[in-house]
């Protein structure tokens, strides 16, 4: 594996004037994730919170540029596999699917 760009991430706990607290990955200046507000009443604010109940691990992050939304958006969990298991099924009941092997792929080394 060789490293084609590097970024200081950070992320950062930030409360809105609202008071809704949420997740902030800051990538640098004027760049960064923000977390979606579940207590917000829109498609995805209801959404979100909807999927928290269910999935408490589960995180959105929307892309902002120079104060803009990007229309990028970064989801994901922090599960143990046996947790994702269940939601890989749901979402992948073909014939197709079933055909492929549980395999951990090797992790390559990183170049110097």
């Amino acid at each position: 594996m060789r490293v084609l760009k590097e970024w200081d991430a950070k992320v950062k706990l930030v409360k809105t004037r609202r008071g809704a607290i949420l997740h902030m990955i800051e990538l640098g200046p004027g760049h960064f994730y923000l977390e979606q507000n579940p207590l917000k009443d829109s498609k995805y604010g209801v959404a979100y919170r909807k999927i928290k109940e269910n999935f408490p691990e589960f995180y959105m992050f929307w892309e902002i540029k120079n104060n803009r939304y990007t229309g990028k958006l970064l989801a994901g969990a922090f599960l143990e596999k046996r947790e994702i298991d269940d939601f890989i099924t749901l979402l992948a009941q073909s014939e197709d699917f079933k055909k492929f092997e549980e395999i951990f792929e090797e992790i390559e080394e990183m170049e110097e």
